[in-house]
């Protein structure tokens, strides 16, 4: 089988690798991370943080559209993950000359968030929408809930309050959030003494560029494995994003810290219509039950207030969160995703 990919995302490639090592044998095509074979153009290639950022890629996505739309001609599918502004694009360039590949569109546009206009095209461009939170039928009608890939991905879940001492600081996968938080969080971990602390690098920076990015960075213990952090960890900083989820999922407290550009901010509180920003908080208040988490945005990310949510958090009432959000997502995707490639 052969299959046109776009994953653009560290995320987005996080939850193909367990597709594509399920499949039996497959040659694979278009963006994607360079573990898996030779892209048109690594993912990597379009790491954007803000309206801003993205503005000097443009050119480059327009062009790996074309060339991926051309491409269509020679595989069997199309499987298009998350990153909406270059997929719904893509995926409209593909149908316009190619109305005859099938292509799959998985974790959907976050169209509950922003930009409901989405869905009219998602639903006229895509064959398949699998959807990766069970709330999002109420928004397409054409979507299938295949389970959440983190439960497929996540090695263990805490069933008892974890009181080793270690605290993980997870200050985000982009360049520009990562020296945005991280000096704040460096400020705080001074603070917690007589902790184990221990940052989580994302694997996929290099030693030049951990070096760039971060700075000092002695006064922690490094991981490159978020899932092994929160094994030792008993507590959790966060900036928004998909730890967020992971850390509600393993059962890990923790609290969310987000700073953004102005100009962004300003933009994302004029068009997103939700009262939380974490995505565990988000399940919760369409559940209708209370938020899981503390979040901190903008000027309230400091050094005071995250100090003070981590000497306030119940684990005990955490845990027992945590453990319901696990059965709200009932399973992982994996399987049915498999299902639908192969069908």
């Amino acid at each position: 089988m052969k299959l046109l990919i776009s994953a653009l995302e560290p995320s987005a490639n996080l939850h193909l690798e367990p597709i594509l090592n399920a499949l039996d044998s497959c040659e694979i095509y278009g963006v994607f991370d360079e573990r898996f074979g030779k892209p048109v153009m690594p993912s990597k290639a379009f790491s954007i943080m803000g309206f801003l950022d993205a503005l000097p890629k443009i050119r480059k996505a327009k062009k790996a559209i074309k060339i991926m739309a051309r491409m269509s001609f020679f595989v069997d599918k199309v499987i298009l993950i998350d990153s909406p502004a270059f997929n719904l694009p893509l995926a409209k360039a593909i149908k316009t000359i190619n109305p005859n590949v099938p292509i799959i569109y998985y974790i959907l546009p976050k169209v509950w968030a922003w930009k409901p206009s989405r869905i009219k095209a998602m639903e006229r461009y895509c064959d398949v929408l699998a959807s990766i939170f069970p709330f999002e039928d109420q928004f397409y009608t054409k979507s299938t809930y295949v389970g959440n890939p983190l439960l497929d991905e996540i090695p263990l879940f805490k069933l008892q309050c974890d009181t080793s001492g270690v605290i993980a600081f997870l200050p985000g996968s982009r360049k520009s959030e990562i020296k945005t938080l991280f000096p704040i969080y460096k400020a705080l971990a001074s603070k917690l003494v007589g902790k184990e602390k221990i940052l989580v690098i994302p694997p996929h920076f290099d030693y030049r560029e951990i070096a760039e990015i971060y700075g000092d960075i002695h006064d922690f213990k490094i991981c490159r494995n978020t899932y092994e952090a929160f094994a030792k960890s008993e507590f959790a900083f966060i900036c928004s994003g998909t730890a967020t989820l992971e850390a509600a999922l393993v059962g890990v407290p923790f609290v969310l810290a987000y700073k953004a550009k102005a100009i962004d901010y300003w933009i994302a509180k004029h068009f997103v219509k939700l009262t939380h920003v974490g995505l565990a908080n988000i399940l919760f208040d369409f559940a209708k039950k209370p938020s899981l988490h503390q979040e901190l945005l903008q000027e309230d990310v400091s050094v005071e207030g995250l100090l003070h949510a981590y000497k306030s958090v119940n684990k005990e009432a955490f845990l027992t969160q945590a453990k319901e959000l696990r059965g709200m997502l009932k399973q992982g995707s994996t399987e049915a995703m498999i299902s639908i490639i192969k069908a």
